[in-house]
C-alpha cells in the first residue's frame, strides 16, 4: 500500500490565525494555566517550544490520539516548535488517568516497539523538515528519567509535591474510593515523572508549553509548578504554560473514536483506508459539525459554507463526504481517498468486479463470509437455491427460489435469473464470488 502524501497532512489549510484562536472558535480550547491573555502573549512571539504526549500503549496511534497531533500541528502552523514526547519510559509505569483498574504492564520490548511504531506515525503529520525553522521534534522520555536514580528523584522532584494534594487529582481519588482496585505506588508517582518531563524539556530545549487534553491538567499544573520550584517565577528560565482541549464527546455522550466498540486507527494495517472512510462518512447529523471542525484543517469559511448546505439538503450527506475526504487524504493520501471512493460508488451501483484484489478485500472485510470447495465449481457449477440457505441471504432452499424468481439476488454485481450457477468465470481474483439481496444485503462466498 502507498504511504500517504506528507504535504495533504502539512498543507490542506495554512493557519492564518494565533494559536488560540484557531483552537477556540474550533471548540478544542478548553483551559489554559494561567490567563488566556498571558498564555496568548506568550505565544505572541514565533518559535515558541511546546510538547505534547503520547503513551506508548500500542504501536499505533488512534483518532482519538489525532487531537493532541492536531494541537501540535495547529502550533506548528501558528511557526511554533512542536515536540512530541513518546513516553518509553512513563510507559512502563502507566497513566492512570481516565482509569478505573490497574494497567497491565507491559514489557520493554513491547514498549520500545510501541514507541517505534508511534514515531512512524507522528512523522508523517508534522514538519521534521531540517530546513524548517520550527521542525518538529519525536523525544523518547527513556533516554533522561532511565538515568536518574531514586534518591535524586525523591530530592529533586517528590520533595515539592504535597501528597495531600496529589490525593485530590480526579485520576487519583477515583481510585482510592475503589477499595476493590486503588491504586499502586507506581501509578501513584505518574504524575511525578510526568512533571519531571516538563522540566526536562524545558531545560534542554527551552519548552514554554504542554498541551494535553483536559484530564491532562491537573499533571500539566505539577509540571509548572516544578519549573516553578527550581526556577522561581521570574524570567525566560520561569516561562511554563499549559494548554488542554476538552475531551471529545459525540451526541450521545461518548467518546469519539470507536466504531462498533472498536477503535478507529491511523495506520491501514489497524484500520483499512474504506473502513476509515466509512467511519467519517457514518457521522451522525449532530455530530458532524463538530467533527469538521475538531478533526479537519478545513477554515471556518468553508465549514460554515459545508453546514449550510447540508442544513437545506441533510440527506445529501454532503458534509459527512467532506470530512471523510478530508481525514481519508489528511490520514491516508489522496492516492488512497480516489481508491475508497471509486470503491464506495462501486458497492452503491453494484459494479464490484473493477475493483482490484486489496480493495476488495478492504470492502467485504466485514460482510457476511462463507468459505466453499472450489472443486465444486467446476462441471455444471454450484446452484444458487442449494448456495444461498448456506449463506446470510436465505434460511431455505424455498425461501432461496422465491428470491431468484422475484431477481432479487445478483452475482459480483450483475442481476441474475432463477436457474443461475455459479461457475469458476465467477471468481473475482480468482478466490471470491459476491452474492447481494436486495441493495444492501452482500455476502462474500470464498473458494479454495
Amino acid at each position: 500500500m502507498n504511504a500517504p502524501d506528507v504535504n495533504d497532512a502539512k498543507n490542506t489549510q495554512a493557519t492564518k490565525l494565533p494559536f488560540l484562536d484557531e483552537l477556540e472558535w474550533r471548540g478544542m480550547l478548553h483551559q489554559t494555566t494561567a490567563t488566556r491573555e498571558a498564555v496568548a502573549a506568550h505565544l505572541s512571539t514565533p518559535g515558541r517550544i511546546g510538547y505534547a504526549g503520547f503513551d506508548p500503549t500500542s504501536n499505533s496511534l488512534t483518532i482519538g490520539n489525532f487531537i493532541p497531533i492536531k494541537l501540535l500541528m495547529h502550533l506548528q502552523r501558528a511557526g511554533h516548535r512542536p515536540i512530541a514526547l513518546i513516553g518509553g519510559a512513563t510507559g512502563l509505569i502507566g497513566d492512570p488517568s481516565g482509569r478505573d483498574s490497574e494497567r497491565k504492564l507491559l514489557s520493554e520490548e513491547q514498549v520500545r516497539a510501541n514507541v517505534e511504531g508511534q514515531t512512524a506515525v507522528l512523522q508523517r503529520f508534522l514538519d521534521f523538515d531540517p530546513a524548517t525553522p520550527n521542525r518538529a521534534m519525536v523525544v523518547d522520555n527513556a533516554e533522561w528519567l532511565r538515568t536518574l536514580g531514586f534518591l535524586e528523584v525523591l530530592r529533586s522532584v517528590g520533595k515539592y509535591f504535597s501528597v495531600n494534594a496529589m490525593i485530590q487529582k480526579d485520576s487519583v481519588r477515583t481510585r482510592l474510593e475503589s477499595r476493590e482496585q486503588g491504586i499502586s505506588y507506581t501509578e501513584f508517582s505518574y504524575m511525578l515523572l510526568q512533571a519531571y518531563d516538563f522540566l526536562h524539556l524545558k531545560r534542554e530545549h527551552g519548552c514554554s508549553v504542554q498541551i494535553a487534553g483536559s484530564d491532562q491538567y491537573g499533571n500539566i499544573v505539577a509540571g509548572v509548578d516544578l519549573i516553578h520550584h527550581h526556577h522561581g517565577r521570574e524570567g525566560s528560565e520561569a516561562e511554563a504554560y499549559g494548554v488542554t482541549a476538552p475531551l471529545l464527546l459525540d451526541s450521545a455522550g461518548n467518546k469519539v473514536g470507536k466504531s462498533a466498540g472498536a477503535s478507529v486507527w491511523l495506520t491501514a494495517d489497524r484500520t483499512s483506508p474504506y473502513a476509515f472512510y466509512q467511519y467519517w462518512i457514518n457521522t451522525p447529523d449532530a455530530d458532524v459539525a463538530n467533527a469538521l471542525r475538531w478533526f479537519t484543517f478545513l477554515n471556518r469559511e468553508a465549514v460554515d459554507e459545508l453546514l449550510a448546505v447540508q442544513a437545506k439538503a441533510p440527506h445529501e450527506r454532503t458534509a459527512q463526504r467532506a470530512l471523510a475526504a478530508e481525514m481519508t487524504a489528511l490520514v491516508h493520501g489522496r492516492e488512497q481517498l480516489a481508491k475508497v471512493e471509486a470503491a464506495s460508488r462501486a458497492l452503491f451501483d453494484g459494479e464490484v468486479r473493477a475493483l482490484d484484489a486489496e480493495m476488495l478485500e478492504q470492502v467485504f472485510a466485514d460482510v457476511p463470509h462463507t468459505q466453499h470447495a472450489r472443486d465444486s465449481l467446476g462441471g455444471e457449477g454450484v446452484s444458487l437455491v442449494e448456495l444461498l440457505p448456506e449463506t446470510s441471504l436465505a434460511k431455505s432452499r424455498r425461501e432461496a427460489r422465491q428470491f431468484l424468481q422475484s431477481g432479487a439476488v445478483s452475482v459480483n454485481g450483475e442481476r441474475i435469473d432463477a436457474e443461475r450457477r455459479l461457475g469458476a468465470d465467477d471468481l473475482l481474483h480468482g478466490a471470491t464470488i459476491l452474492i447481494r439481496r436486495g441493495k444492501k444485503l452482500w455476502h462474500a462466498t470464498t473458494w479454495q
